[in-house]
């Protein structure tokens, strides 16, 4: 213990740097990496939105095709 003690006097304040610098970078990757799921979220939800919009298109043309072709 009292090695240990010795050692932190001497290079306490080096220690304290080193941890708080390894804290804010670990914050902003979380940040960084919390923005990019939130956009590809977003994205999906496009995605899915589109596909619903192209679906209702396919079922309205398959409407067209099958009356069009009761009526002939």
């Amino acid at each position: 213990m009292h090695d240990l003690m010795t050692f932190l006097n001497g290079n306490g304040l080096w220690v304290m740097i080193i941890a708080v610098v390894g804290i804010g970078t670990w914050f902003k990757f979380r940040e960084k990496e919390l923005r990019s799921h939130e956009d590809l979220r977003a994205r999906e939800m496009a995605h899915l939105q589109k596909m619903k919009e192209l679906e209702i298109e396919l079922e309205k043309a398959k409407a067209r095709a099958s009356s069009g072709q009761v009526s002939s």
